[in-house]
């Protein structure tokens, strides 16, 4: 089943007694068995159990379930931390990386892909599988896509489905099938683990312009070709002005008429917009519909229901990704600078984004 909702909600977990991690790891187990929208992954590096669900309320139930049935011990958890996703907001210039014996050359750019067609490929109604005259037929009328890019496009990513693609532009250069399966190999990565804090890709198409390949197949098998385009793939993406994308909540209040006030107080203190309000004919009661940010909707609804006296009832539900503005490369403090710090220094990498020249190589 494919479901609208997309986890968005993650909190780390940890047995209060370490001892008893294989029963944690297990239970996890029977809980994504019994659930089929909650995503438990435990991570290698870091040491992380993380259990994401579509929401504050649902994260709540999991770690409950969890905890009184499928592992039945006590467990520690983290705050809720919010996922993110990292795109791009311009054409960007190539990006030119070599491979390690210096024999191999690929030049790529990265540009943004509408968010209608990210939404499309998301929910499988776009595959590489169908039938192609008829996917060429939707990407040219609806997505404005050159006739010839598409039966170039070698994959959607990650991991054939995500809505980000890598397109081969090349003219006239040899061996292209050769590093196709290399190219994608490092293409999945890149958009699995993006180059600001390791957050998955949404909406990027990566170009790959030219190459310029050593005649000898020796010099050019994937241990060679698969770490230089996915270093090349890394710096298009921060020539590309990289932008994160968070995740908005529509939410839906039912609320009677002289509470409305408090209400659109709550909303935008939370950086939430209103997008409509109609009355509930026959009765002194509003509904108001609006968009609230994920990483503001944590204790939104006890908030709300303190302001109004218990008389607001909020409903929130997954319902698109919202590109934010700042830069996360800007020199200056920003919210965004700030976000993308926190994520790494959670992950364990280095607190700032590595530059450019960390990709790209010189002729």
């Amino acid at each position: 089943m494919k479901y609208s909702v997309s986890p968005v909600v993650r909190v780390a977990i940890t047995p209060k007694n370490p001892a008893e991690l294989p029963k944690l790891i297990e239970g996890m187990r029977r809980l994504a068995k019994s659930d089929p929208l909650v995503v438990c992954i435990s991570d290698e590096q870091t040491g992380q159990n993380i259990i994401a669900g579509s929401g504050e309320l649902h994260v709540e139930i999991c770690i409950n379930d969890l905890k009184n049935e499928y592992a039945q011990i006590e467990i520690i958890r983290s705050n809720p931390i919010v996922s993110y996703n990292e795109t791009v907001s311009i054409h960007g210039e190539q990006c030119m990386s070599k491979s390690a014996n210096k024999h191999n050359r690929l030049y790529c750019s990265a540009e943004p892909l509408s968010g209608e067609l990210a939404t499309e490929i998301e929910s499988g109604r776009l595959s590489l599988n169908m039938d192609k005259k008829e996917l060429s037929k939707i990407m040219v009328n609806d997505f404005g896509f050159d006739k010839n890019d598409v039966g170039k496009i070698w994959a959607f990513g990650p991991n054939d489905d995500g809505p980000n693609m890598i397109v081969d532009v090349t003219s006239g250069c040899q061996f292209m099938n050769e590093i196709k399966d290399s190219c994608i190999t490092g293409f999945n990565v890149v958009t699995q683990n993006g180059v600001l804090c390791d957050e998955p890709c949404r909406g990027i198409r990566f170009n790959v312009h030219d190459t310029n390949l050593h005649p000898d197949g020796i010099h050019r098998g994937g241990g060679q070709i698969i770490p230089a385009s996915r270093q090349s793939l890394y710096g298009s993406q921060l020539l590309a002005a990289p932008r994160l994308q968070e995740p908005v909540f529509l939410v839906e209040i039912t609320c009677p008429n002289d509470v409305v006030g408090t209400v659109y107080n709550v909303i935008s203190m939370r950086r939430g917009n209103i997008e409509e309000e109609h009355q509930m004919p026959g009765a002194p009661v509003a509904i108001i519909k609006g968009f609230l940010p994920v990483a503001e909707s944590f204790g939104f609804t006890e908030y709300l229901r303190a302001e109004t006296s218990g008389q607001a009832f909020p409903n929130c539900s997954f319902h698109h990704w919202e590109e934010m503005t700042e830069n996360p490369v800007a020199t200056t403090e920003n919210r965004v600078v700030k976000i993308v710090q926190d994520i790494r220094k959670r992950k364990g990498l280095k607190p700032e984004v590595p530059g450019i020249d960390n990709f790209r190589d010189k002729l």
